[in-house]
């Protein structure tokens, strides 16, 4: 058995579409593909596909990452072509390397985050933005499906900075209005989970910012932290097995 470790993309208009709609995108794709899947035990057989930190509803993504298991050797190259043929706009192939042993899940502890807040002044989120950095505490609040849970946001945030502003056109392809702050943001896996939409609610909640429209949320990378607060690859391991 062959396992192989990919990258992919959530762009556009995908980044409304679920988890669990992309996941059937995606094991749709591999039959169409003609990938020799590796099959679960028991009454109900299932593809071995194992989905690491996908990104939540709402937001896009540069850097998702996905394990297939199969019963043949497969050639990456050849396989990222197929999978490219198959999936719709928006889920793009970026990188398959074969597993060389180790835990993906263990290889990432943190994402980056690219943040366009249309109709906020780059100053103003830069302001907003120290007075986040310099908190010990930052608390917001979360709707559950067991109610309302309180989130301290500031222990997850390793590092936030406002962007130069360099197009007239967003990361994902919208364009932006005049003015527009671009958030880039360090984020640490902690539990629970701190999302996106909770770092914008700890900048209303330090600095009563509110942009005008909903914001975009991109993730650029997933990784561990090293020691300089950078991401490292997760995949870069079995590059240089």
């Amino acid at each position: 058995m062959q396992k192989l470790r990919l990258r992919y993309t959530k762009r556009g208009r995908l980044r409304f579409t679920s988890h669990r709609d992309i996941a059937r995108t995606f094991e749709r794709a591999l039959r169409r593909a003609g990938v020799p899947m590796a099959y679960s035990q028991g009454f109900s057989p299932h593809p071995k596909v194992s989905w690491v930190g996908a990104a939540p509803t709402g937001v896009a993504s540069e850097a998702e990452y996905v394990e297939v298991s199969v019963v043949e050797q497969v050639d990456p190259v050849a396989l990222k072509l197929a999978l490219d043929d198959a999936l719709p706009p928006g889920i793009d192939v970026v990188d398959i390397v074969q597993a060389r042993g180790g835990n993906l899940t263990e290889r990432i502890d943190a994402s980056e985050w690219r943040i366009e807040l249309d109709g906020v002044e780059p100053a103003e989120l830069a302001k907003a933005v120290e007075l986040l950095l310099s908190a010990e505490r930052v608390e917001v609040e979360r709707l559950t499906k067991n109610g309302v849970k309180t989130v301290d946001v500031r222990p997850a945030v390793v590092s936030a900075q406002v962007e130069p502003r360099s197009s007239d056109a967003g990361h994902d392809g919208a364009a932006l209005s005049q003015p527009c702050g671009i958030l880039m943001t360090v984020v640490r896996q902690v539990t629970p989970t701190v999302r996106p939409d909770d770092v914008l609610n700890a900048l209303r909640v330090v600095a009563d910012l509110v942009p005008p429209v909903p914001a975009r949320a991109t993730r650029m990378a997933q990784g561990r932290l090293d020691g300089e607060g950078w991401l490292v690859d997760p995949l870069q391991q079995d590059r240089e097995s």
